[in-house]
């Protein structure tokens, strides 16, 4: 989108974020562990039914963070075209993991962390808050989904 595109409407917004959470590999994860340090890690997932799910260590601070605590934000793209994802997280082992999310991650990312000799974990994120905006002129209708609701236009 460029500066002289009309701005989107609430539906083409919600529909260009649920494409971007299928079709995109890579988002970003905030975290903080009880001591309030941040940590910020670019982490494959999946978007599977309503969550998205993520794999990492346990061992490392964003799985701490995340099976710890249990807030986290998510982030795709740049200033221009950002889609911010506030979330809680759940944590779940490579054998509790449920095996339709395990495998729409692997169909995703050609990786399954069940077979992995490390200490992976999935985790669960039901978004609570999605914003979604391209450039400035999109800011004061960015939410799209609030209390883990989406909203209507």
């Amino acid at each position: 989108m460029t500066i002289t595109e009309p701005v989107r409407g609430f539906e083409h917004r919600k529909r260009d974020t649920l494409a971007r959470l299928e079709r995109e590999m890579d988002i970003w994860v905030a975290t903080a562990g009880p001591d309030g340090v941040p940590c910020l890690v670019a982490l494959w997932f999946v978007w599977h039914g309503d969550a998205l799910w993520l794999a990492t260590r346990f061992t490392n601070p964003t799985g701490r963070n995340l099976a710890g605590g249990g807030r986290v934000r998510l982030a795709l793209g740049d200033t221009r075209d950002v889609v911010l994802v506030d979330g809680e997280a759940e944590a779940y082992t490579l054998e509790s993991v449920p095996e339709d999310a395990a495998r729409a991650f692997e169909a995703k990312t050609g990786w399954d962390p069940r077979r992995d000799a490390a200490s992976y974990g999935f985790f669960r994120v039901r978004p609570l808050e999605v914003q979604a905006w391209c450039e400035q002129r999109e800011l004061p209708r960015r939410h799209l989904m609030r209390g883990g609701v989406w909203l209507a236009d």
